[in-house]
């Protein structure tokens, strides 16, 4: 090998290594990303079993506020998407989840012809503002181990409605807080 193809490989390698940094600085310069100064996390609380409690972060909402954000009419819209799976109509059936008239103050896995999973028959609870509103978000981590595959209403008027919808159809509506 003489030295001009020394000099062609060298010349290439340069090239090569010249070119692959240039463009990180090219595309940083074009793609400017400004990063925050301080990295930043929410901590979740945990609860006595070492898990993320939800009860403690979602009961704190001001459940007077969150249902002045809702409507009966926007709650029954809302509500289309829970009636594959359950009835809300007074006197109406079970389908594959429990019927939902006069569910809002009612003890969790109260209907006597229905067959809940263990967590739900096990939650001694009933549902209070706080507690629907909390599982609305999303069920299965409220009460861990339910039967419910629904992903939850993320928005705070949606569920604020459908709570409104529920107590609504009831035989003795509550009074709003």
């Amino acid at each position: 090998m003489d030295s001009f193809e020394i000099n062609k490989v060298i010349a290439a390698v340069i090239i090569t290594v010249l070119i692959v940094l240039g463009i990180g600085k090219v595309s940083d310069f074009m793609f400017n990303v400004d990063r925050p100064s301080v990295a930043a996390y929410k901590v979740e609380p945990l609860d006595e079993d070492g898990k993320v409690s939800l009860a403690s972060t979602e009961s704190d909402v001001d459940i007077t506020a969150l249902l002045a954000l809702g409507s009966v009419e926007h709650g029954q819209k809302v509500f289309k998407k829970c009636k594959a799976c359950h009835s809300i109509k007074q006197g109406g059936g079970n389908n594959i989840g429990p019927k939902l008239w006069n569910v809002m103050f009612r003890p969790v896995g109260a209907i006597s012809d229905y067959k809940y999973s263990k967590a739900l028959s096990d939650y001694k609870k009933e549902w209070s503002w706080e507690e629907m509103n909390g599982f609305l978000i999303k069920p299965s981590k409220w009460i861990k181990g339910n039967k419910m595959g629904f992903a939850g209403l993320k928005d705070e008027k949606d569920r604020a409605s459908v709570m409104l919808y529920l107590n609504q159809n009831s035989d003795q509506p509550k009074i709003l807080p």
